[in-house]
């Protein structure tokens, strides 16, 4: 179950055209029956059960569909076709990831609040954009261009994660490009609502990914509440604090340390709730993607040793549609041995599913295929996400305060 961190999450990689063309083939030529010969085979072999929701019949067909014209094919066709393919195996940790070459995006990110796609990060020199909700791009409303990117989005296990990764697509330029959204890789005409609902119509030019992700300081909307600290000196995105006018405690499980970390931190986590008699634990796993599974076990072994903690009713996981992968199965884990309240959103992947992600390379075009290698069943209930005992979403009004609604409600549920 490895951390989706290190693969491209749902983006549409950049064809630099000495590998595939801008629509177009490229100068030499991809050996593409070899690579779906392979893609096939190797799914087949490794895979723990790549027909559990597909037609074998089904799937062949395309494939062949796919493997008998790839002549008359470009290559970024092969690859959208690829993907689709994919996706109808139903398994969020097998998918096609591009995540060995370059591609270039619109210098900002969204995230769908209340039905609006808002803009939570981008450069600080559009930082006016900030909150800004998405109308159209290139004059094609945007609920149009998220239904197009929706059907080849990847690592997408439910409708809660498919959400999530069309947010993470619609600024991928390489994807709006090949599906005709728009003409030129490098600008396109973007329409707003501000936070006024004023109306914004500018062009943006596109950034390389080892640009965007390198930046030190992007402009970002930050969901806070008061009563809680981050402290100054944390050293990962595993950390603690005290919820203020409470007897609580925060963890923010944002990724997965290491074994031998999580063995550290929870040593000092216990330490600190025995000596100021911690009585309810809040644990936010809304931002976690996946991670190590067995990792998190450590946590809940952690904290069962904490007497002072009010068992019965005090502890609570925050999760959304991002909590993924060993983040979620670990949610379903902390339910169950911990007695957890689950807070929030519905999770983005299935407790009861294929996961521990492994993946092969194509020799000739350099895709990365992942694949799942076990099955978890960690829930009493089939083919759906993890679902909270208490539903809470972030309101449209408490994000343009800054304002964290889930956790600001959970808070005030603890205090009274």
């Amino acid at each position: 179950m490895k951390t989706f961190q290190n693969i491209a999450l749902a983006t549409f990689c950049f064809m630099v055209l000495s590998i595939y063309g801008a629509k177009a083939q490229s100068d030499t030529k991809i050996n593409w029956k070899e690579d779906l010969e392979i893609y096939k085979s190797l799914l087949e072999q490794k895979h723990i059960n790549l027909y559990h929701a597909v037609a074998k019949e089904v799937f062949t067909n395309e494939w062949e569909e796919i493997y008998g014209n790839i002549n008359s094919l470009e290559d970024l066709d092969v690859i959208t076709k690829l993907m689709r393919l994919t996706r109808r195996i139903h398994d969020g940790h097998t998918s096609i990831s591009l995540s060995n070459v370059s591609w270039h995006q619109f210098p900002f990110e969204i995230k769908n609040i209340e039905g609006k796609w808002r803009v939570v990060k981008t450069l600080k020199a559009y930082e006016h954009l900030l909150y800004a909700s998405l109308e159209s791009i290139n004059n094609i409303p945007i609920q149009q261009v998220a239904k197009q990117i929706s059907e080849v989005a990847q690592f997408v296990e439910n409708k809660y994660s498919l959400k999530e990764r069309t947010g993470s697509y619609l600024t991928t330029a390489e994807l709006l490009f090949n599906l005709n959204i728009i003409d030129d890789l490098q600008t396109a005409n973007f329409n707003f609502l501000d936070k006024n609902n004023k109306k914004m119509s500018l062009p943006l030019h596109t950034v390389e990914k080892e640009y965007w992700y390198k930046q030190p300081n992007l402009s970002e909307v930050v969901l806070q509440v008061s009563q809680i600290k981050k402290p100054i000196d944390r050293r990962s995105d595993l950390w603690y604090a005290p919820i203020l006018e409470t007897n609580a405690l925060y963890i923010n499980f944002k990724s997965y340390p290491t074994f031998e970390v999580m063995q550290r931190i929870g040593e000092q986590l216990v330490g600190y709730i025995q000596e100021h008699n911690i009585k309810q634990v809040i644990i936010d796993m809304r931002e976690n993607g996946g991670g190590d599974l067995y990792v998190g076990t450590v946590l809940a072994y952690a904290l069962n040793l904490a007497d002072s903690i009010d068992w019965e009713h005090g502890v609570y996981v925050l999760t959304s549609n991002h909590t993924f992968s060993a983040a979620t199965s670990n949610a379903a884990l902390f339910k169950q041995l911990l007695n957890a309240k689950i807070v929030g959103q519905p999770t983005g992947s299935n407790p009861n599913g294929y996961q521990d992600m492994d993946t092969f390379t194509l020799p000739n075009s350099k895709l990365v295929v992942t694949y799942s290698k076990r099955l978890f069943r960690l829930s009493e209930i089939q083919n759906t996400a993890l679902i909270p005992d208490i539903f809470i979403n972030q309101s449209e009004a408490d994000l343009l305060l800054g304002k964290d609604t889930v956790l600001a409600t959970l808070i005030n549920k603890i205090k009274n």
